[in-house]
């Protein structure tokens, strides 16, 4: 009788462990969609051998910006990278584990790689440019791919982005 008790106490604090343990919600994100679009570029060989994962991430990493960039850093995925832990990615991929369980695995290597979080996005068609910083107005034609040469004031930055946003806001009728 006692034998038992002590077996469901120990399966229900393995069950409270793995669950704080898990990924919550908005957890990991810049992970979870990194790996997922990686993940979908990769065709069905490549996807089986985990030394090709390698090699195939490291390409993809080489055209990533902002927090994909720096996520890649964190893996090994870049020739500046400090550290490598692209094993920790590679090997459960070949084994066709989701991307959320690939990103618990490497939370538990290293935590920052769930640090990582998107910034909220600026809607242009609702948003006053003249009260956000030039930072953010830079941010905006960094994410474009657009540079606004002989940009030295506000006001030059705004003009650059009125000139360029019909190119990129989307208008929903």
């Amino acid at each position: 009788m006692n034998s038992s008790y002590i077996v469901l106490l120990a399966c229900i604090i393995v069950g409270v462990v793995q669950s704080a343990l898990a990924l919550k919600e908005d957890d990991c994100e810049v992970c979870v969609k990194t790996v997922k679009r990686f993940g979908d570029s990769l065709d069905d060989a490549t996807k089986k051998d985990y030394k090709l994962i390698e090699t195939a991430f490291k390409k993809f990493c080489k055209t990533q910006k902002n927090k994909e960039h720096r996520f890649c850093y964190y893996l090994g995925g870049l020739e500046e990278s400090a550290t490598g832990i692209l094993n920790e990615l590679s090997k459960p991929m070949s084994w066709s584990m989701p991307a959320e369980k690939v990103c618990e695995k490497l939370k538990k290597k290293d935590a920052q790689i769930c640090d990582l979080r998107y910034e909220k996005q600026i809607d242009l068609n609702n948003v006053d440019l003249k009260k956000l910083k030039v930072r953010d107005l830079k941010k905006i034609l960094n994410d474009w791919d657009e540079s606004c040469d002989g940009c030295l004031e506000k006001s030059d930055f705004i003009k650059r982005i009125e000139e360029l946003k019909p190119k990129y806001s989307r208008n929903e009728l």
